[in-house]
């Protein structure tokens, strides 16, 4: 089963992106993703 979660921009806070990962994992998620308000690639992690 998956479980959707939503990654926030660690520049601007901005919650962005929504995706989905396997219930079973614990790690959270880190991924370099576009942000449109700071218009550059950042660092986006999973939210509680």
């Amino acid at each position: 089963m998956r479980k959707k979660v939503v990654l926030a921009c660690t520049v601007c806070n901005g919650r962005n992106y929504t995706t989905e990962k396997q219930q079973q994992s614990s790690e959270r998620i880190e991924v370099k993703k576009y942000c449109k308000r700071c218009a550059q690639h950042t660092l986006h992690r999973e939210t509680k």
